[in-house]
């Protein structure tokens, strides 16, 4: 076997691979005997039919096991040869493969990006201050008791006004068909809270209980369905009630009422230890960021073209499964993703070349992942999740997922060690750059 090795743009390599003749004879020899040795052909016994028969009958699958054997076992060889570590599958191509005759096939690929660590360590970032204020705590506790109101009827004869609560009949046409879905009987609508699209809630308001009246709106442009967007719609009305929201006290019986609390103090204090839990785990994640951002750009990586496009895919594609629960259309999402394309294109470069950067650190200061941290971390899932170690284990055998385990320890492992290694400067939540 002769191989070249040709450097194209960027990471890419070409690999152009011959093979004599004498080794295209054997391995086609191989192969008929290998076929022959198990061939049922009427007239002949088992293993026993000519290998011009086997040839005859099986030309189309001879060739392509021979193929498939030569440029495997070939190109393997040829990356061997050239110290080359390949990322992703090869674009092979060829003339034609004869017996009696040399072949010759060339292999596109792209190769892992040689990482250079610059500076690591003393990176420079800056973390949230941990703080948790009094606002905090009563503007959960504000959602708790708004989450907690009541309605009581409004004896006064006055008009509709913003705040109240209208107990409405409605039906909706668009060109005196009915509105799909543009109907409902006792509705509780709140005025001024914006429910409804624009115009609703403000022609409502200013009725007398037992009034119908028609209202002439129309859909936004960019309304959500868009087969009814920028259409023309009149919804019957009829004002049945007038309410008002009681929102309760804050004082012990609410505490009592919301988790068996004793006290208002004891209902503030499991507010606060419920903030500090969520605020931790916001202002970690935000430094894990930050730190990771900070290594990338001290530390640029060529990225490969091939994973910047399947990384930017995967992305994509989980942005696309949560727009469409949300209720995007495939040509809103398309909007979607070709405005911020730029911005896909970028998450998914560093992505990669943290990838690669957690990867050379962690070889370098020998803090990748083994199976200790692996079972350990196993136990941890059990304890979290009252699951059996068992069960968590079976789970894990699968080698695509062990190997993920593995690597998420390792960063793990790699980002608390640039963190201890960093220079940090703590401020406010009001002073915080963005990342």
């Amino acid at each position: 076997m002769k191989s070249s090795l040709d450097t194209l743009e960027g990471l890419s390599r070409k690999l152009t691979i011959q093979i004599p003749s004498n080794e295209v004879n054997e391995t086609f020899n191989r192969v008929l005997k290998g076929i022959q040795k198990n061939a049922n052909i009427k007239g002949f016994r088992k293993g026993k039919a000519p290998l011009a028969k086997i040839k005859g009958l099986y030309q189309h699958e001879v060739k392509q096991d021979v193929l498939d054997k030569l440029i495997s076992k070939h190109y393997q060889m040829a990356l061997t040869e050239h110290t080359l570590a390949p990322i992703g599958y090869p674009q092979v191509d060829f003339q034609s493969l004869e017996e009696d005759s040399d072949f010759e096939f060339t292999a596109e690929f792209e190769v892992r990006p040689d990482v250079k660590l610059q500076q690591y360590k003393g990176l420079k970032i800056q973390k949230e201050k941990f703080e948790i204020t009094d606002d905090q705590i009563n503007t959960v506790l504000d959602n708790i008791r708004n989450s907690r109101k009541e309605s009581s009827p409004i004896f006064e004869d006055r008009p509709a006004q913003n705040g109240d609560v209208a107990v409405i009949d409605f039906f909706g046409t668009i060109d005196g068909a009915p509105l799909p879905g543009g109907q409902g009987e006792d509705h509780k609508l709140e005025l001024g809270s914006n429910s409804f699209i624009p115009g609703f809630e403000e022609g409502v308001v200013g009725m007398k209980v037992g009034v119908a009246q028609d209202l002439k709106l129309k859909f936004p442009d960019d309304y959500h369905a868009n087969e009814i967007a920028g259409k023309e719609v009149v919804f019957k009305v009829t004002l049945k009630a007038l309410e008002k929201s009681v929102i309760p006290e804050a004082n012990d019986e609410l505490a009592d009422k919301v988790g068996g609390f004793s006290t208002l103090e004891e209902l503030k204090d499991a507010i606060k230890q419920d903030l500090t839990l969520g605020e931790e785990g916001r202002i970690k994640e935000d430094t894990r960021n930050r730190i990771l951002k900070a290594l990338v750009e001290s530390n640029p990586v060529e990225v490969p073209k091939s994973m910047l496009a399947e990384q930017k895919k995967m992305l994509i594609d989980d942005v696309k499964m949560k727009m469409q629960n949300q209720g995007m259309t495939p040509d809103q999402f398309s909007e979607y993703v070709n405005k911020w394309d730029a911005d896909f294109n970028d998450s998914a470069s560093f992505m990669i070349q943290s990838s690669f950067l957690v990867d050379a650190i962690a070889t370098e200061n020998k803090l990748r992942a083994n199976e200790e941290d692996v079972q350990l971390k196993i136990t941890q899932y059990a304890a979290e999740t009252g699951m059996e170690v068992d069960k968590i284990n079976d789970f894990y055998k699968d080698p695509n997922k062990r190997a993920n385990l593995k690597y998420q320890l390792t960063e793990e492992k790699v980002i608390e060690f640039l963190i201890n290694e960093a220079d940090i400067t703590e401020v406010p939540k009001d002073k915080l750059k963005d990342a």
